[in-house]
């Protein structure tokens, strides 16, 4: 018997099970909304089966839009990865990548598509792929890394000239290939058929012309031809492209049944392929849809069986999954029964020659007029479904016998599963080609950045394919954001400051010119030896008083110091020297060393360094690097005093000095009072050993730095080797200021 919804529930949400013929569209709008946020909540938890029946009962209240789907699909390819995956299942984003490294480790094969590495792009992260699957937008992110690609990127130039040296035929074989997709772009389909078929007759297993050879079969509706063509690259490759090429066909055909399988497979391999989620969506978008209004005769039924999940907006939006109810298996099991008979009917129309699928108006147009109106008598049975026998059909269509990725016969209408066509994929795989480079082609000089003149290390490529060794590039990059061969802006790459290696070149390095690359390696080595001694050849910063223990924030702009404050960060040591100008020797006698605690870059080159004071120290002779001064140090400290009466006194001096200190900040006037707190930091604590350290105590440092005196004067008491001496003179210096008026 049909409930009715009480008066005082009409301002809820609800759907009465006899339903209001005058209800308005924006009322049926909000119905659906409301149910497919709860098919989304469901589809999200994994709850495929019953995600499946609201959405089922949303396609009812009108048009559902595919993207809409995009919960669901995610939830039907998590469940297809589950089950699917097997020992010789190329599923999941492991898999996946395994399978790439495998095939980039063969040797000059392409991640993605897992052919030749013709016409080579390198990416931001590193990896180079083939210039058509960058083109074609088939790789949106790394299959090795994971890392998003762009697809701006040029080829390598470096990669091509060694590629074209070293592999002509094969690198021949790939530019025909490429002439054949060309043909198909420009719509050219038979002389894109006959160019990949001379292509092919040299070489059976090149994939990118067998799948070319493909698209154009299936722009020429020679579906058939098509079919053989992704079948035989299935059997040899578990590439996404060539799935997706099979699926699409499939599709094309009306075996939609079929093609779901596969592009789901497709999505296993690349979750990210572009178009094949949005062909799963629109599929699964037909096997929902009704197709003729006058199956919306079910809905009262659909609604009242839906009715207890839909009594408030607030229960369907928000409450959690509940189990089943006794109440609810009843109906289930009524699901069931009613859609024993159509699971029947419907094997038999999936087993027909000309399987129409939904896709009915692609398969009419395929067959023709006689196929046609039989095609149109089997689909006119199919609205007649209700959303419970729809949304069964669709359960059982991703049932667990169904995720198994199918492969199709051309040459009849058969399907066979992938265990029974396991040992023809055997039969004509091919294995891959060891590619060895000829000795006698393989010259180190090849392989030499045109900066330094010296081989690669840790060579980088930009986004317009030039190769040259990391340190080089950036210290280019230091003067100037331009490619320094082509001269094209590089000034979004310096603003990402990620100069990746690029790693065939780096593997290809190592492996066939080892000797070469340790001789390579072993010279910059002693290079960042020399560089790290915090002794000799220190690099120095000529700028301003540096204090121990006292922050000095520094804007780096100047191409001499990025390469300085570079390298102390590479090396290790975070160390540099901090002088003052001197118009006689260059710079002071006597420095401050600072800590690197931190590097912001900024996206032209410059960076904000925060340092802070470390060790005093005097300079013993000096000299240049770069464009950067360096010098040879020694170390100051203070000298201990080991007297205890005189250590009293000292002590006595230290608490009389650091009070007067303590008063005179605080009647600074509130302006200066808080530009020394932005800038220096609050006064440090009154310390309870005053030889704890080399420098000793910390308030001395903080003071000289905000007095205000001449550096020059700061100079004389930073070099001074006893605490007596300076806190004599900081105390003479607080006197006077003190002493004058408006102080």
């Amino acid at each position: 018997m049909p409930l009715k919804p009480q008066p005082e529930e009409r301002s809820a949400f609800f759907i009465g099970a006899d339903g209001d013929n005058n209800a308005s569209e924006e009322e049926e709008e909000g119905h659906r909304e409301v149910i497919l946020r709860k098919g989304n909540a469901l589809a999200s938890e994994d709850c495929l089966k019953e995600a499946i029946d609201w959405f089922s009962a949303a396609v009812r209240y009108g048009p559902v839009r595919p993207e809409q789907l995009s919960t669901l699909v995610e939830c039907i390819l998590r469940n297809f990865r589950r089950k699917a995956a097997g020992p010789d299942a190329c599923a999941g984003r492991s898999a996946a990548a395994a399978a790439a490294a495998a095939a980039s480790s063969a040797g000059f094969d392409c991640p993605g598509c897992r052919g030749f590495l013709g016409w080579p792009v390198t990416v931001a992260c590193g990896h180079s792929y083939c210039k058509r699957c960058v083109r074609r937008r088939l790789v949106a992110s790394c299959k090795l890394c994971g890392e998003a690609v762009s697809g701006r990127e040029k080829a390598n130039v470096t990669l091509c000239g060694l590629l074209e040296k070293w592999f002509p035929d094969e690198l021949g074989r790939s530019n025909a290939s490429r002439e054949v997709e060309s043909l198909c772009r420009r719509k050219l389909y038979g002389e894109a058929v006959s160019l990949a078929s001379d292509v092919l007759r040299s070489d059976p297993h090149l994939t990118e012309a067998r799948l070319s050879r493909a698209e154009a079969y299936t722009a020429l509706k020679q579906y058939g031809l098509a079919l053989e063509d992704a079948e035989f690259c299935s059997r040899s490759s578990c590439s996404a492209e060539t799935l997706f090429r099979k699926a699409t066909v499939l599709h094309e055909m009306g075996q939609v049944d079929e093609s779901l399988q596969v592009f789901l497979h497709c999505l296993t391999v690349d979750e990210d392929f572009p178009g094949a989620k949005r062909q799963v969506e629109k599929i699964l978008c037909d096997l929902l849809s009704p197709a003729d209004e006058n199956v919306k005769v079910g809905l009262r039924e659909t609604t009242q069986n839906l009715l207890p999940h839909l009594r408030t907006k607030t229960l369907v939006e928000d409450a959690p999954v509940q189990p089943e109810s006794p109440a609810q298996k009843p109906h289930q099991h009524q699901v069931r029964a009613s859609s024993a008979h159509h699971r029947d009917s419907q094997e038999k129309w999936c087993e027909s020659s000309e399987r129409p699928g939904l896709s009915r108006a692609q398969s009419l147009r395929m067959h023709g007029s006689s196929s046609g109106e039989e095609g149109l008598k089997r689909v006119s049975s199919a609205p007649q479904l209700g959303d419970q026998d729809k949304g069964s059909l669709l359960k059982r269509k991703l049932s667990v016998s169904d995720m198994e990725p199918c492969v199709v016969d051309s040459g009849s209408s058969k399907h066979k599963k992938q265990g029974a066509a396991k040992g023809s994929k055997q039969q004509t795989a091919k294995a891959k080609p060891c590619r060895d480079i000829p000795k006698d082609l393989l010259d180190p000089s090849d392989l030499e950045c045109s900066l330094c003149m010296r081989l690669f290390y840790e060579p980088v490529t930009t986004p317009c394919g030039h190769t040259f060794c990391k340190n080089c590039l950036e210290r280019c990059l230091d003067h100037t954001p331009q490619c320094p061969l082509c001269k094209e802006s590089l000034k979004e790459y310096l603003a990402c400051r990620k100069y990746t290696v690029t790693a065939v070149l780096d593997a290809l390095i190592k492996q066939h010119l080892s000797q070469e690359y340790e001789e390579r390696a072993k010279t910059h080595l002693e290079e960042n030896k020399e560089l790290s001694d915090l002794t000799k050849n220190v690099p120095i910063f000529v700028c301003t008083m540096a204090y121990p223990t006292v922050p000095c924030p520094l804007h780096v702009f100047e191409p001499r110091y990025r390469l300085m404050i570079r390298r102390c960060m590479d090396i290790g040591t975070h160390q540099f020297g901090m002088c003052i100008n001197d118009p006689q020797k260059g710079f002071a006698d006597y420095g401050c060393m600072l800590i690197i605690r931190s590097v912001h870059f900024l996206p032209d080159g410059r960076s904000v360094v925060d340092t802070v004071g470390g060790k005093r120290f005097r300079v013993l002779s000096r000299g240049m690097k770069d464009g950067y001064n360096t010098a040879d140090i020694e170390h100051l400290e203070d000298s201990r005093v080991d007297d205890r009466e005189e250590l009293e006194k000292l002590q006595e001096l230290h608490d009389a000095v650091y009070e007067q200190a303590q008063v005179w900040f605080q009647n600074l006037k509130i302006h200066f009072h808080n530009q020394i707190l932005q800038h220096f930091g609050p006064m440090p604590e009154r310390e309870a050993d005053i030889q704890a350290t080399s420098n000793g105590p910390a308030c001395c440092w903080w003071l000289l730095a905000v007095l205000p005196i001449d550096p020059r004067y700061q100079l004389s008491v930073l070099s001074m080797p006893s605490l007596k001496d300076r806190l004599v003179k900081i105390q003479q210096i607080l006197t006077y200021l003190q002493s004058m008026p408006n102080n």
